[in-house]
């Protein structure tokens, strides 16, 4: 069943709002690449073999074959997921109307905490940029 115009105008509404308001997100859903089928298939034949390299050496007691079997596996698995292509800067960012990065935190502060320091920090630029 296709969209209403209504639901189309307030679709559009809400991914021009999106992009505004985050464009790196925006730009990260937009670009979403899928993996082609054959990464999948050589990853998948390649944890396979790995798999029977695993248990060739665990029945053979031989533990550096296992390992290798292990490794093999884990490639497997790596290559058919994770991503080859190297992205060259940042992504969404505007130019011109972002604001001076701010200062790192300190070497004492965690991941968790700067984690949370930066959301705040940004969604406190956000509102006082929304009422203007």
């Amino acid at each position: 069943m296709p969209l209403s115009e209504y639901e189309q105008r307030v679709l559009e509404q809400m991914e021009q709002a999106l992009t505004s308001d985050d464009p790196r997100l925006a730009n990260t859903l937009q670009s979403a690449e899928r993996h082609p089928l054959w990464r999948y298939v050589v990853g998948f034949l390649a944890a396979a073999a790995g798999l029977l390299v695993l248990v060739l050496g665990a029945a053979a007691s031989q533990w550096w074959l296992g390992v290798g079997g292990f490794v093999l596996m884990f490639a497997g698995v790596a290559f058919a997921l994770l991503r080859r292509k190297a992205r060259s800067g940042p992504i969404g960012v505007v130019g011109g109307t972002h604001a001076a990065p701010q200062s790192r935190p300190t070497a004492s502060a965690t991941k968790r905490e700067s984690f949370l320091a930066r959301l705040e920090e940004r969604w406190e630029r956000r509102r006082h940029e929304g009422g203007r």
